[in-house]
């Protein structure tokens, strides 16, 4: 891991709630999909090329309903204020500041509209996405929509890995359920079914289907990308489905603990995509060179959760900033030293198995 990174993730381990601690940093199961996330980028090599006088590489990418200045973006993650009073407001300064996406949790404990006022604050064309997850009542979801609309969110991130909650083992010894007084998931406050003022439970529910997908795009015009793909038939039939992004994920290993590194997974959905839209990928992301690996494999970005965190915990919008510069700043010296002159450059066959000969 990342220096840097590391050090944060100490002293946010030392402010913490041990209980609120173990939220953030546990997995599903036997933690065996959270644990394989940063192993399997640690079984990975990058060959550099040399020689190549590209310059100072151009971090800049294009991505649905808006740019970003690095293919870093930052993923949904829920309860910032159980790291730092400022919550999501200071994450979101913090991404605007480095002029990358932030994609906000439904599940915040800020709601989109004070967080989108946040970002733009700082920046007036600062990029927010809405991450979604499908609520078994169709009017629950359209009122979301709404209000990520007016909010001024120009993307929906749809997680689909969720039909049940994952079973998280740390969460179920420390018998964490409710939020502190005083914290609510602000976004799911006023929605039909609910009594006035007060927030309803986020709803999963095994029944959904591309059909409920395609509900959601006949009520908003934003792009809708996907979250939590790992099989190559989904990703085929997503993009034929109208969906503007994927995001190869398993949910930072909170809920199938047998699913794959999305690392691994990575490659073949992005062969299955062939560049109709672009990948994204979350999950175990503790440095350049795994950015760097990601974008070789097919990745037009990375999304980075749990650092995130650390660094609201240790030193509220000022950590997350140390951790979005720090990786900016690994990712231009990475992709320097792999000869690559953009973000486009790194090559599949300039990622190789540590100990494997190369080429």
């Amino acid at each position: 891991m990342n220096g840097v990174l590391s050090a944060l993730r100490d002293r946010a381990r030392a402010r913490l709630d041990p209980v609120h601690w173990d939220f953030y940093e546990g997995g599903a199961g036997t933690e065996t999909a959270l644990a394989e996330n940063e192993r399997a980028f640690a079984r990975l090599a990058l060959l550099p090329r040399v020689l190549t006088g590209t310059g100072h590489p151009d971090t800049n990418v294009s991505l649905p309903g808006g740019r970003a200045s690095m293919p870093v973006v930052v993923s949904p993650t829920a309860f910032h204020r159980l790291a730092h009073p400022d919550g999501e407001r200071a994450t979101a300064r913090a991404a605007a500041a480095a002029d990358t996406v932030l994609i906000t949790s439904q599940a915040a404990t800020t709601a989109v509209d004070e967080v989108t006022a946040a970002a733009r604050s700082v920046r007036s064309d600062a990029v927010v996405w809405f991450q979604l997850y499908l609520q078994p009542e169709a009017e629950v979801t359209a009122a979301l929509v709404r209000r990520a609309e007016k909010a001024g969110c120009t993307a929906l991130v749809v997680t689909a890995d969720s039909p049940v909650f994952g079973r998280r083992g740390r969460d179920e010894r420390n018998g964490f359920h409710d939020l502190p007084p005083g914290l609510a998931a602000e976004n799911m406050r006023d929605l039909p079914g609910a009594p006035p003022g007060r927030t309803r439970d986020i709803a999963m529910s095994p029944a959904l289907s591309w059909d409920d997908l395609r509900r959601l795009r006949d009520v908003t015009g934003l792009p809708v990308v996907l979250k939590g793909v790992l099989h190559p038939a989904d990703a085929r039939r997503a993009v034929d489905e109208g969906v503007q992004a994927l995001i190869v994920s398993n949910h930072g290993g909170r809920q199938l603990d047998a699913a794959p590194a999305t690392v691994e997974a990575l490659p073949a959905v992005a062969d299955a995509v062939g560049g109709r839209v672009p990948v994204l990928l979350d999950g175990g992301v503790r440095g350049g060179c795994d950015v760097v690996v990601a974008l070789a494999l097919g990745a037009a970005a990375v999304g980075i959760g749990r650092p995130v965190l650390w660094g609201l915990a240790a030193d509220g919008e000022a950590g997350v900033t140390a951790v979005l510069e720090e990786l900016r700043a690994e990712l231009a010296h990475v992709l320097t030293l792999c000869g690559s002159a953009n973000c486009r450059g790194p090559a599949r066959d300039q990622v190789v198995a540590r100990g494997a000969r190369a080429c």
